[in-house]
């Protein structure tokens, strides 16, 4: 089978960024399903991973990353219950085995979804990573809910991109808030706005941005894009005994003492957290991902795919990773097999 990987991190420019070459399909055992890839999906997560993973070493090897995928159980594993050959499947994977930038990939059954039935394959990839992601942190870590929640406010960081697109989504259609999101050129506000925003505001100003929206202060408060940047306006908007939640890398140690006034509290989400430490509870990812499958076929939620390649080749993964790196990609960038 064809995969794309690479030797050594290096620049997207560089020729040998990804390389293309053949290898084994590998056949599953005990929980493992073996998935046939007809479409992938790429994230943030896939250009820091090729950036920094191999920056002192030469593999010997290729490395295969990728994370977001759709396509067709080819074989089970003789530990598999949830899924049977055939079944149409999405799934975001595990950040510590081969990724799904391959032809065919094994993957636990524990953190794999049945597929939406109602919109193509290539749709379809564009979810699981970022629901998966938006839905442990609203649920998992914020113990939000629609019953004791509902009509109260959240502003989402970064509403245009890929997690922040469906965080909106399950924000205003799921748990009933008021959305206020970020975005500040003329298509990412109205791509919020197509997601279910009820405010977008300019990151540029966020407190004053907020506080002219209506709000002197927010429920809760999710950052998608840098902690960091945004800590003193989350410290001043966010209400008393509010949430804060984020899944960026900050650079610099956040004074969580600075919440301390306001008894808020503050909740880190990692969507790789149950697959890499095989917690009891990884079977969540599962129903998750079933979940979600039942609110796009319902109407209730919408695919997220922006930018979509045809074709499963090394340019088409550059220019995917170019794109994410720009830091211009609106919703899901998309590589069709």
């Amino acid at each position: 089978m064809k995969a794309i990987g690479f030797k050594k991190s290096l620049a997207i420019s560089e020729p040998e960024s990804f390389i293309e070459f053949e290898k084994e399909i590998p056949q599953p055992t005990g929980r493992d399903i073996l998935v046939k890839i007809e479409a992938i999906a790429v994230n943030p997560v896939d250009y820091k991973v090729r950036q920094n993973s191999l920056k002192d070493q030469v593999s010997n090897e290729p490395k295969i990353i990728g994370w977001d995928a759709a396509g067709t159980v080819e074989a089970i594993g003789d530990g598999v219950s949830l899924f049977k050959k055939g079944d149409k499947v999405y799934y975001a994977g595990a950040i510590t085995r081969d990724g799904c930038n391959q032809e065919y990939q094994l993957v636990d059954e524990r953190i794999v979804g049945h597929a939406p039935q109602n919109i193509s394959t290539e749709e379809a990839a564009a979810i699981p990573l970022t629901a998966l992601t938006a839905w442990e942190l609203f649920f998992d870590r914020m113990h939000l809910s629609p019953e004791k929640d509902q009509g109260k406010s959240i502003l989402i960081i970064g509403g245009a991109g890929g997690v922040g697109s469906i965080a909106i989504q399950i924000a205003k259609k799921v748990l009933g808030l008021k959305v206020i999101t970020t975005a500040s050129r003329p298509e990412t506000i109205e791509w919020c706005q197509n997601m279910g925003a009820d405010y977008v505001v300019n990151h540029h100003d966020l407190a004053e941005e907020v506080k002219e929206a209506g709000f002197e202060t927010v429920d809760f408060i999710v950052d998608f894009v840098n902690v960091n940047q945004y800590w003193n306006d989350f410290v001043q908007l966010i209400k008393p005994q509010g949430r804060i939640g984020s899944i960026s890398d900050p650079g610099q140690p956040v004074d969580l003492r600075l919440l301390k006034g306001k008894s808020v509290s503050f909740h880190w989400e990692l969507m790789f957290t149950r697959s890499t430490f095989q917690t009891d509870d990884m079977e969540e990812q599962h129903k998750i991902l079933d979940k979600v499958a039942e609110l796009i076929d319902n109407g209730t939620l919408q695919t997220t795919l922006g930018k979509m390649y045809t074709g499963f080749t090394a340019d088409h993964l550059k220019a995917a990773h170019e794109l994410q790196e720009s830091g211009k990609a609106i919703g899901k960038t998309v590589i069709k097999f």
